[in-house]
């Protein structure tokens, strides 16, 4: 079973897909700092952070940077501020009720900071006119009396704010002629990040619903800083003139080391085959010796029942994607709820009819496989509990009136 140390590590990693885009864990001074008025010598920049290590940046990071030459005035300004801190910080990302803020410190506490870490920036400096360059600066001003915004990881994070920020102000229209994989899914993009962090690409998958399995436009797949990055490089601005949308790009903090923690060796469809491996072991001695072993039948329902609760909530979230979720066939909190039933016949050798029930529901959860990417090891689970029912059909006799 999974320890109270490993269970917190794998709640961190469902929190991570919705809290990943951030610089700093802990809110900075929001309002700007000297911020300059715009002159020939002002540079407006996109920043791009390649990922490091910590759960919550396994996906990079976006920033933009207000540099002045003349004046030497250099800001970094960060949509990526959270607090783990903050009261009900879990149970509020639950909900999807998650509060960002807007913040800003020079660039080089900023740098400083991505260069401790081990993790690449690169800066894209904007071919802006006078005009568009005091639009943006007066939006950040008032952006920064009003910094708080309610986050959502694919549509409304640090780096689709950032986006924001910098092309409506700009004046003509900005087309994006990057090649693009327009059958990307939210959760293909996602799996692309996270491959050496197959827990935390297992958390994502089990919160992810069918939603994340549809086709994105260009505009939704800028929600990841290194697509945004990507398709500002060749873009352009059209208007009474062409013009590139990047002037210049340059690497403002090469790639370090990072020191990474190893996370628990083994993969989830690894522990999933292990408990399919117990399942037939038990099952094979509950034939061998005419017995019935109850008791792992009641763990293996309070198991799923309580992972269930999760899911349950989290049909009613505000996150995207999450609330049709198909792997609630499989984890959900009914089997809580008739648990003590099930036990009671399973020790005169009766089965209960809510075996029928699970039967089911498990049934619906492999044909639900066609419509939705289930997390790794799921269907392998799945097979663990069909070898349990189908036990119950070929070991108890039926008794209807039970429970």
């Amino acid at each position: 079973m999974i320890g109270k140390k490993r269970f917190f590590s794998l709640l961190w990693a469902l929190i991570a897909l919705f809290v990943s885009h951030s610089a700093n864990a802990q809110p900075t001074d929001s309002a700007l700092v000297a911020a300059p008025l715009p002159t020939d010598s002002l540079e407006i920049s996109l920043l791009t952070c390649s990922p490091h290590s910590e759960v919550y940046s396994l996906y990079g990071h976006t920033a933009i940077r207000v540099h002045d030459k003349a004046s030497g005035s250099d800001i970094a300004v960060n949509y990526g501020l959270f607090d783990f801190n903050q009261p009900h910080f879990v149970l509020r990302f639950v909900f999807g009720l998650t509060d960002y803020s807007m913040g800003s410190v020079p660039f080089r506490y900023f740098e400083m900071e991505y260069r401790e870490r081990g993790s690449s920036v690169t800066e894209q400096v904007l071919n802006l006119t006078h005009e568009e360059k005091v639009r943006i600066l007066q939006a950040l001003e008032a952006n920064s009396r009003n910094p708080i915004y309610r986050y959502n990881y694919f549509h409304d994070n640090c780096t689709t704010r950032a986006r924001d920020m910098l092309l409506s102000h700009i004046d003509g229209e900005v087309k994006f002629t990057s090649a693009a994989d327009s059958s990307a899914t939210f959760r293909s993009m996602v799996h692309d990040w996270n491959e050496d962090s197959p827990w935390a690409r297992f958390g994502n998958d089990i919160l992810l619903g069918v939603g994340a399995d549809k086709k994105t436009t260009r505009e939704e797949r800028q929600f990841l800083p290194d697509n945004l990055m990507k398709d500002f490089a060749s873009a352009t601005i059209v208007g009474d003139s062409v013009r590139p949308l990047v002037l210049r790009t340059e690497t403002v903090v090469p790639a370090g080391l990072q020191i990474t923690e190893k996370g628990f060796p083994l993969r989830p469809w690894v522990c999933a085959l292990i408990l399919l491996a117990i399942t037939l072991l038990v099952t094979w001695i509950e034939w061998r010796r005419h017995r019935i072993f109850w008791g792992y039948d009641l763990l293996l329902m309070v198991a799923c029942g309580l992972a269930g609760l999760l899911l349950t909530a989290m049909i009613f979230s505000q996150h995207p994607t999450v609330s049709l979720n198909l792997q609630i066939l499989l984890f959900n909190p009914i089997p809580l709820i008739f648990a003590i039933p099930v036990v009671r016949a399973a020790i005169r050798h009766k089965r209960h009819w809510w075996w029928k029930w699970s039967l089911g529901l498990l049934i619906l959860f492999f044909i639900g496989s066609f419509f939705q990417h289930y997390a790794e090891g799921m269907l392998i689970l799945a097979l663990s509990l069909l070898g349990r029912d189908l036990q119950a059909f070929f070991w108890m006799k039926d008794e209807k009136n039970e429970g």
